[in-house]
């Protein structure tokens, strides 16, 4: 038996919670669950870096009061966002900004006066965004920048608090549209080109790596003793796609939370004029794997919604979206809803301007997201489908999104393949799985095996003939 920690930190909530591995089996506990958003301070958008510490450090306080022995802990997060450091490690710029941030607003076009978009894409193989980590460091203050010693992702600046150790983690820097695949390493031609300063960049590290003991300051504030922190996958959707429960060959996934992370595991990454065409996006996994995926808006829109609404019972609402016949598909990745505003009325504006019926309930306008990501989702899938040259026959949705009945069960009938919904908590069980892995207590390839262990898993399957779908998705 060995127990572990993981602490997960999403862009609404967070959580700490405890695994514990017993005969080819995880069960996980939830010790602490916390909120988490943007906080706007005079025009600008942040985390609030320093809330969540605490927020984590009362989760690990909790920890040490079960009185149980635990091995490890480890970070996962959101990606693209980081910190800036000082020569003395302290936070640099007002903390760290929100990717949701507007200063980004022109970034990329500016990138593509400096280098290329095609050799930006063929050094990276990475999908464009405006939040990408490389357009927010365009935006950054040069004086900053100047003053910075280190720059640190999210779960890696977390790791660094609770043992002094700077490194980055590999899947986190994948994302950032700095880093050659190829390498394993930052890319020198793209800092240089991007004029972005190298020295900065801290050390790459690959998923399952032992960091050290925690920090005595951190022992003493909580009272856990004995840990060994471990850089489990850091980008959450690299931990969550750890640990689909797949076998075999013929399948897909797709993370589903605030977004939806639609892809394929391939061996190698897939850059071609093709996969940067269909603006597709490789990102390193664990075991040398890749992550061939599009980022779709995912249920960020309907969080937003119920925001404005003050609705906190989900489950009601998407039990009376079912009830709704299906209505207008609009493009749940047009750009007005990648900011927080007004949701509902963005929905309407959009149906409105494309010619179809403009909901008017909150079920209705519900329904019309949920269906808008299904035929999202299936047309990224046929895109999959063909730059891959892979038939997908199986649709392994995990995370928050798989409890949502009426949207798998709309994947389902719009793409016209099976869908097997669950882990909930995959994110949770791919990082304590793969800090098991680190120690020893499980061999690479056995997580997947354990994830099938230890879970319930719903199938869907289609009843209806497949909509139409149309595979040039932007």
């Amino acid at each position: 038996m060995s127990r572990h920690l993981a602490i997960d930190l999403g862009a609404s909530s967070g959580r700490v919670a405890l695994g514990t591995l017993e005969g080819g089996r995880l069960s996980t506990r939830i010790l602490h669950r916390f909120p988490n958003g943007g906080v706007q301070v005079q025009g600008r958008l942040y985390w609030d870096m320093l809330g969540l510490w605490r927020e984590v450090l009362h989760g690990l306080k909790l920890a040490a009061e079960t009185g149980e022995q635990i091995s490890s802990v480890g970070v996962n997060s959101w990606a693209v966002d980081y910190a800036l450091l000082d020569a003395q490690g302290g936070l640099m710029g007002g903390g760290v900004r929100h990717y949701r941030d507007p200063r980004t607003t022109g970034q990329m076009d500016r990138a593509f006066a400096l280098m290329p978009r095609e050799e930006i894409y063929a050094r990276t193989g990475i999908q464009f965004l405006p939040f990408n980590t490389a357009y927010q460091w365009l935006a950054e203050d040069p004086e900053t920048l100047q003053a910075a010693h280190t720059a640190l992702m999210v779960p890696d600046l977390l790791h660094f608090w609770l043992c002094g150790v700077a490194v980055t983690e590999q899947t986190n820097a994948s994302t950032t549209q700095l880093y050659d695949p190829n390498t394993a390493d930052w890319s020198p031609s793209l800092l240089e080109g991007l004029g972005l300063p190298a020295h900065l960049f801290p050390k790459i590290v690959p998923p399952g790596t032992v960091l050290g003991p925690l920090s005595p300051e951190v022992a003493a504030l909580t009272g856990l003793t004995g840990l060994q922190v471990i850089a489990p996958a850091t980008h959450d959707t690299a931990s969550a796609v750890a640990a689909v429960p797949a076998s075999g060959s013929g399948w897909a996934y797709i993370s589903s939370g605030t977004w939806s992370l639609v892809g394929v595991e391939t061996a190698r990454p897939v850059i071609n004029a093709d996969s940067l065409r269909r603006n597709l996006t490789n990102e390193a996994g664990v075991n040398h794997t890749t992550r061939l995926l599009k980022n779709i808006m995912g249920l960020w829109m309907v969080q937003e919604c119920c925001r404005l609404w003050g609705v906190t019972d989900y489950a009601a609402l998407y039990a009376e979206a079912a009830t709704v016949p299906s209505g207008a598909v609009i493009d749940p990745d047009d750009a007005r809803f990648l900011a927080p505003s007004d949701m509902p009325g963005q929905v309407q504006a959009l149906c409105r301007e494309s010619g179809q019926a403009v909901p008017q309930s909150r079920p209705q306008i519900v329904r019309v997201i949920l269906d808008s990501l299904a035929h999202k989702v299936a047309a990224v899938l046929k895109v999959l489908e063909d730059v891959t040259g892979q038939a997908i026959q199986t649709v392994h949705v995990v995370g928050g999104g798989s409890q949502i009945a009426l949207l798998n069960g709309l994947i389902t009938d719009v793409s016209g393949r099976t869908v097997i919904a669950g882990p909930v908590e995959a994110t949770l069980e791919g990082n304590l799985l793969v800090q098991a892995a680190a120690l020893g207590l499980l061999k690479p390839g056995q997580v997947r095996d354990v994830v099938r262990a230890s879970v319930n898993l719903k199938t869907f399957l289609p009843s209806a003939l497949p909509s139409p779908v149309h595979s040039e998705v932007s």
